[in-house]
């Protein structure tokens, strides 16, 4: 995720971001019937701060942690969790290099932001290391066949999945146990071919604006637009269990684990 990208869209950016939003609804609601209460909760890509907001709501004795590249997303979301007794905290990093401890996370949420990653493999891997055993990842992100219908497909900033299933495989060669993936659907009405460019501007989907005057010459018409969305639960295993990284598969143990024999 590139901070250049989202810093001049921070002031403006919840004015555009209803898929976002109802995205992130959708993703908490997959915890509903799950007796899972985590201690310590991470946002990867929190944005202006709101589903660390939800996060919070529903989680009200866990520390909840919003991460971001972008400082000036990262300065309206300061706003939002409030100046006495912050209702969570923020930290400034990159996807793929996140400076937590391992096992320091009971759950990790990622709403969107793993279509900008660079490296998703890497990004997941991450992921599972900061989990502790037991712990659970809920993504969610845009699906291969978004927007097919909008002419506006081929000018997406962001990386679509190839196809629905990688994110499993993705998901298993990190390390993570028992993944459920599921598709949806949303539908989005929108005045005019302008009025959806504004929308994608507005959340650094284009590339630029220089389709813009293009898109404005289909005139008033409305439009409607889908989305595919992928997500996925998963959790973290035991110890002992491989991360496929760069250098082959790692895994990492607790030194009490290990057992010692001594010669007598």
């Amino acid at each position: 995720m590139s901070a250049s990208r989202f810093d001049p869209l921070a002031a403006a950016y919840d004015q555009h971001a209803a898929v976002a939003e109802e995205t992130g609804r959708r993703l908490l609601e997959r915890l509903d019937g799950l007796r899972f209460e985590p201690a310590r909760v991470l946002e990867l890509g929190c944005a202006t701060g709101r589903q660390c907001q939800a996060l919070h709501e529903r989680f009200g004795r866990a520390h909840v942690i919003g991460l971001d590249t972008s400082s000036a997303m990262l300065a309206r979301a300061r706003r939002r969790r409030g100046w006495w007794r912050p209702r969570f905290d923020l930290l400034r990093a990159d996807l793929e290099a996140l400076p937590l401890a391992d096992a320091s996370m009971d759950l990790v949420y990622v709403n969107l932001s793993l279509n900008w990653s660079h490296d998703p493999q890497r990004a997941l891997a991450g992921m599972r290391r900061i989990l502790r055993p037991g712990g659970l990842l809920l993504v969610a992100l845009f699906g291969p066949d978004t927007l097919d219908e909008s002419d506006h497909k081929a000018a997406l900033a962001l990386r679509l999945l190839p196809d629905v299933q990688q994110l499993g495989g993705m998901l298993v060669a990190a390390g993570f146990s028992e993944p459920v993936l599921d598709t949806d659907w949303l539908t989005t009405t929108h005045s005019s071919p302008a009025a959806l460019a504004t929308e994608l501007l507005g959340t650094g989907l284009l590339n630029d604006q220089k389709g813009n005057a293009e898109w404005a010459d289909g005139g008033p018409k409305q439009v409607a637009v889908r989305w595919e969305v992928v997500s996925a639960s998963a959790w973290a295993p035991e110890p002992g269990q491989p991360i496929r990284g760069g250098f082959g598969e790692e895994a990492s143990i607790p030194v009490g684990s290990i057992g010692v024999r001594r010669r007598s």
